[in-house]
């Protein structure tokens, strides 16, 4: 099969072209604070978008409108990168990340919602550059190519392959029949939320621009602060209580979401992906809360709210702290550790592995016991009252192992580097699963900075492989996608 490189390069530009409008609208914040960031962000966002419409320009003549898979999955994962790339501009511009690696390190972390950063002091940026950062969160957060399915019409161009290459869970439930409706209502979903976050927060005590950044990267499930202390910084309960509830609406699948706001709560309370991610939440911050309470002696409400708030904050792989959850019980932390290995909902903005495919691969465990004991049954793995098909199974059990594998070589990897057991194990749970702050030096109160270069570079690809689902990235790498058939 031959690509359609002018169809690839064509949406390619369309992306650094948004990348590059995406940094100017950070220059009000920059000239509203009298921040030294504004020539930085200016000359970013003008190259980007100079840079990107040639591309789009010059790949417009005589190219086919046809998409195929194959060139779904590779615009999904060059789109990433790209992105990326570019948005290292106003970084190393500025000189407020001055080694590309880091740059890098922290762009990729923010377009893939993972939120692990290198930076020691958040506080010291200027604003603009700030802002840029809780932005790629926001726009990585539904995906890049969600937001370019909802324009690939203007371009003539049938987005299916890309839709369910970036968010597969999303499309089974069929919101609309035309996938470009159903990007725009995720979209439209998306922005509520985020606004009606940024209001609450704003009324609870937070300045708008904090109350902005915090709504953008929540709601990204990204966890980029604006602060040093991450939300530990605001003591405010209220503040706290604001962001677990959008971090949990953040984690669920968005289709549920659009049930829910039109009054269809039946769907969602039946929805058995839905009813294991509550439960799971509330079973996990119950046996957290209590083991601070009787371990560290903190108030009964503080207690509640801590180990609600690390939870969530987990669970929805979003990463941000209250507390330094490393100086908790033993137990608690391993909890939480075994969380990172859990995810969300699919259909959300949350990375990790899903609760879906724990749901699938756990039925299937049970019903394989069965089928030793009744070999001549059929025992199909049923979801939501239906069956699932046997391929799909196959396909979770495989992501599921390869995760795994992953995350055992990973960690090899950066032990060999030379980085100690608990923050090589960590660091690679947090990068691969989206979720930003670990254990060891890559805890709450510490950063990834610190870690070797190479270390760096291994766990940006982790970010990537984690956020694209691992077999958009992989298949990269097999002979057979290359392959002219």
């Amino acid at each position: 099969m031959k690509f359609n490189y002018k169809v690839i390069l064509n949406v390619l530009g369309l992306l650094i072209l948004l990348n590059g409008a995406f940094m100017m609208t950070c220059i009000p914040f920059s000239l509203y604070f009298g921040g030294e960031d504004f020539q930085a962000l200016l000359v970013s966002g003008l190259s980007a978008m100079v840079i990107g419409y040639l591309i789009f320009a010059l790949s417009r003549k005589n190219r086919s409108k046809e998409l195929k898979k194959k060139d779904g999955y590779l615009i999904v994962t060059l789109g990433w990168v790209t992105m990326s790339l570019f948005g290292t501009l106003p970084y190393l511009l500025s000189g407020s990340i001055p080694d590309f690696t880091d740059a890098f390190f922290e762009t990729i972390s923010g377009f893939t919602t993972t939120g692990a950063t290198i930076l020691t002091d958040i506080e010291s940026l200027d604003k603009g550059i700030l802002f840029w950062r809780s932005l790629t969160q926001w726009i990585g957060g539904m995906g890049i190519i969600v937001l370019a399915v909802a324009i690939l019409p203007l371009l003539g161009i049938g987005g299916m392959q890309l839709f369910v290459a970036e968010a597969p869970g999303i499309s089974p439930d069929k919101l609309k029949p035309r996938i470009t409706e159903t990007a725009k209502r995720l979209w439209l979903i998306y922005v509520t939320l985020t606004l009606t976050e940024m209001v609450l927060l704003w009324a609870g005590g937070m300045t708008f621009y904090d109350a902005l950044n915090h709504a953008l990267t929540t709601m990204a499930t990204g966890g980029f602060s604006t602060k040093n202390a991450s939300v530990a910084y605001y003591t405010s309960p209220y503040i706290q209580y604001v962001i677990i509830v959008f971090m949990f609406l953040a984690g669920t699948n968005f289709t549920m979401t659009y049930f829910a706001l039109h009054g269809r709560l039946g769907v969602v309370l039946k929805n058995e992906e839905f009813r294991s991610y509550a439960l799971l939440t509330v079973l996990a911050a119950t046996l957290t809360s209590i083991g601070i309470y009787k371990t560290m002696g903190t108030p009964l409400e503080v207690s509640f709210r801590d180990g609600l708030f690390q939870v969530v904050s987990i669970v929805t792989t979003t990463g941000y702290v209250t507390a330094d959850y490393t100086q908790w019980p033993y137990e608690v932390i391993l909890l939480l550790f075994v969380l990172m290995f859990v995810g969300a909902s699919a259909g959300s903005t949350a990375g990790g592995v899903k609760i879906v495919r724990h749901l699938i691969l756990v039925k299937n465990s049970v019903l394989e016991l069965n089928r030793q004991l009744h070999p001549s049954a059929i025992l199909p793995v049923r979801f939501n009252g239906k069956a699932v098909q046997k391929d799909i199974t196959f396909n979770i059990l495989a992501f599921i192992m390869i995760y795994v594998s992953i995350f055992a070589l990973g960690s090899m990897l950066m032990a060999w580097i030379g980085v100690d057991f608990m923050t090589a194990i960590s660091s690679v749970a947090t990068s691969l699963g989206n979720i930003g702050p670990g254990l060891g030096d890559v805890g709450p109160v510490d950063h990834f900075g610190n870690l070797p270069t190479l270390g760096k570079w291994v766990l940006c690809m982790l970010m990537l492989l984690g956020r694209l689902e691992l077999f958009t990235v992989l298949i990269l790498f097999t002979p057979y996608f290359w392959r002219k058939v």
